[in-house]
């Protein structure tokens, strides 16, 4: 009997010094589909993928730049979903952070190969001569993966605050389990590194990330619409979980409704997902949750979220290790390749 699955697509910043190399060392098999990719961008200019992925060593303005980053970890996503054993696993449901949903629209069947492309590369490119705002993380989770009510309140009203001083303008832009990132413009994302308290390494600003979904990015949304077409898309052929957790049918789903999310909704307003994990959890029930590579950034946020909804049985950080070690209920491609 095959093993129902839920897929789960990485967004920006999952492509780093760590999965340099991804393609060529996990992904061989996948060559067509690298070369079609590379092809494509150099009829644009822009390196290729394998090119990318070749460097001797991980170069931040090289390989975290918008046009970059995002066609190389859908490269690597898509390729991790190519290789999965359809006899083995039934998919019952796709879902992804952020740039993910882009990815997430390939793997279930919304955008085609070239489709998914031209999205991920047009909305990757959007910012070439300057960046609009950037983003901040900051954890609101204890040492246990238990909400910390107060340090939740502390980070909204540091939000308040700094939206009261001039010209600074700032947003909860991703609920990412047991973090918020914070999307904003410069001079509020500088005072609020000031204001919050330290706690390790936060808050730290995520780099060459925009002010995703928030809106500062209505100029990006508009611009979007001018350059892809609704004809890109196709209705899923498994349900598809959004930033909101609204669940995209099959049956049911409406191609301008779909087309106006990806571009005005996901790009300007916050991005749930936590939601969409705990729908996928509670609609679907999945025997495992697979999470494409490159690298493994999302299993935290994914094993806090199981935690916060005690999925499982699982309470705790301690407890989600364990069961992690028994027998994985969270499978990571980018990890166990």
């Amino acid at each position: 009997m095959k093993e129902r699955v839920v897929i789960v697509c990485p967004g920006r910043g999952t492509y780093t010094k760590e999965t340099l190399g991804y393609l060529k060392k996990y992904r061989p098999q996948q060559n067509e589909f690298i070369h079609t990719l590379d092809e494509k961008r150099l009829a644009l200019g822009e390196p290729t993928l394998t090119q990318l992925d070749d460097e001797p060593v991980f170069k931040p303005q090289l390989h975290t730049k918008g046009e970059n980053a995002s066609a190389l970890i859908y490269a690597c996503s898509y390729a991790d979903f190519m290789s999965l054993d359809p006899d083995r696993y039934e998919i019952v449901a796709v879902t992804g952070n952020s740039m993910g949903w882009y990815i997430a629209c390939a793997v279930a069947g919304v955008l085609d190969v070239h489709g998914a492309f031209e999205v991920i590369n047009t909305m990757g490119s959007m910012m070439k001569e300057k960046i609009i705002g950037g983003q901040i993380i900051y954890p609101i989770l204890d040492d246990q993966w238990k909400k910390d009510f107060a340090r939740v309140q502390s980070t909204e009203n540091a939000l308040l605050e700094v939206n009261q001083q001039a010209d600074c303008e700032a947003y909860i832009s991703i609920e990412l389990g047991g973090y918020l990132v914070i999307g904003g413009n410069q001079k509020a994302l500088e005072a609020l590194m000031k204001r919050l308290p330290k706690i390790e390494n936060y808050p730290f600003q995520l780099v060459n990330h925009a002010a995703f979904h928030t809106p500062l990015l209505h100029q990006t949304s508009q611009k979007a619409f001018e350059i892809l077409s609704k004809d890109l898309f196709q209705r899923p052929q498994v349900p598809l979980i959004d930033g909101r957790g609204h669940i995209w049918s099959p049956y049911s789903t409406d191609l301008e409704e779909i087309y106006q999310y990806t571009f005005d909704h996901q790009v300007v307003q916050p991005y749930n997902f936590t939601q969409a994990i705990t729908v996928c959890l509670k609609e679907f029930c999945p025997d495992r949750v697979i999470l494409l590579g490159p690298g493994n950034s999302l299993g935290g946020a994914i094993g806090q979220i199981l935690v916060q909804n005690k999925w499982l049985n699982i309470n705790s950080k301690n407890d989600f290790s364990e069961r992690q070690k028994a027998d994985p209920f969270l499978i990571s491609l980018g990890k166990t390749s």
